[in-house]
């Protein structure tokens, strides 16, 4: 297969390079930041799992794949590592606690509850928990990604953004970016929210929109918080020992207008749901807009000549591993993936 330029050094395109790079492809990685995941990777809650959660379009066929994929990346790169704590959920929604769960999710109560999260000051009743959730540290393992596709030949340019395809004609030749003209005759685009302006030119609608998130760090005591605790307030989880990675809601954590106020808020939800926060501190906050497709993940190629291809979902961070290794597969057999048959873009018409 000819050279391959993937544009966007998030973790869906580190993944794409490297496992382009794994199979021995000429590939050449380019992103805007000066260190991989500068964008919405670095700053996301970075939950994995492959049971609950919501799924839209075609992200239902990809599911099953994530935790396999993700122990399979742990096998080969030491410097990628889950931590594979579980997950402890619950809602307000009384109607929903009969309602049936998917394989690898359990129902639980009471003790259970008390022994997967002991410091919970007002436990619920009844949660969900699934064994098999972790959480990652996005930037590492998107750093791991790049280094590991370095080492199997990839050219990675930092500080190079791209600021529009090289056409000629109906035909994409590679990519002009801030560090030049960059030939490649394939095009993979994971950029992200600047997808859509990138695919102007090409005359497709790649509906994106991107929600405010608050991500908020808390220094604490080690193993304070055991799985990831998803409540009707907040979701909380330990990314390292001492330190807690939490999300709020847009009108506790968007709608601040100061590094006060979020800390106020954040602290004040730890310190109501677990004892022994008394001395847990702020230790800053960010907003980010992960890139949420109006109908699920698109992925695949957008020109008739398959010279650009998109790959842009959410959740970005948990699709990765999969998404890489689908997407490489394509690109160098030729062969569609059948689990991708339900994320494919709209071509514009002939």
């Amino acid at each position: 297969m000819s050279a391959v330029a993937v544009v966007g050094a998030g973790i869906v395109g580190s993944s794409v390079a490297y496992h382009l790079a794994r199979r021995g492809i000429p590939v050449t990685l380019l992103d805007q930041g000066r260190s991989p995941a500068t964008g919405v990777t670095g700053t996301s809650f970075a939950w994995i799992g492959g049971c609950g959660g919501d799924w839209p379009g075609g992200a239902r066929d990809l599911r099953a794949s994530v935790v396999a994929d993700y122990r399979r990346l742990e096998d080969e790169l030491p410097d990628i590592a889950v931590r594979w704590t579980g997950s402890l959920t619950w809602t307000d929604d009384r109607e929903g606690h009969d309602s049936p769960l998917g394989p690898g999710r359990f129902r639980v109560g009471g003790s259970d509850i008390a022994a997967l999260e002991p410091n919970l000051r007002n436990p619920p009743e009844r949660a969900v928990h699934t064994p098999s959730d972790g959480g990652i540290d996005p930037t590492a393992v998107t750093t791991a990604l790049v280094d590991a596709a370095r080492r199997h030949g990839a050219t990675v340019l930092h500080n190079s953004a791209v600021t529009s395809l090289a056409m000629a004609g109906e035909r994409v030749e590679g990519v002009w970016s801030s560090t030049g003209f960059h030939a490649a005759e394939t095009v993979v685009l994971a950029a992200g929210a600047d997808t859509p302006r990138l695919c102007e030119p090409l005359g497709a609608d790649v509906p994106v929109v991107t929600p405010p998130v608050c991500l908020v760090r808390l220094a604490a005591p080690a193993g304070l918080v055991k799985t990831i605790v998803a409540c009707p307030d907040f979701e909380v989880r330990e990314v390292r020992d001492g330190e807690l990675l939490l999300t709020l809601p847009p009108a506790a954590g968007t709608g601040a207008t100061s590094s006060e106020q979020v800390a106020r808020a954040a602290l004040r939800q730890v310190r109501t749901a677990f004892r022994g926060s008394e001395g847990c501190r702020f230790l800053g906050y960010g907003v980010c807009g992960p890139p949420m497709p109006a109908h699920g993940p698109v992925i695949g190629a957008v020109t008739r000549d398959r010279s650009v291809y998109l790959a842009v979902m959410h959740s970005g961070v948990t699709l990765a591993p999969t998404v890489g290794r689908l997407v490489a597969d394509e690109l160098v057999t030729g062969r569609p993936a059948v689990e991708l048959r339900h994320c494919r873009p709209l071509r514009p018409a002939p």
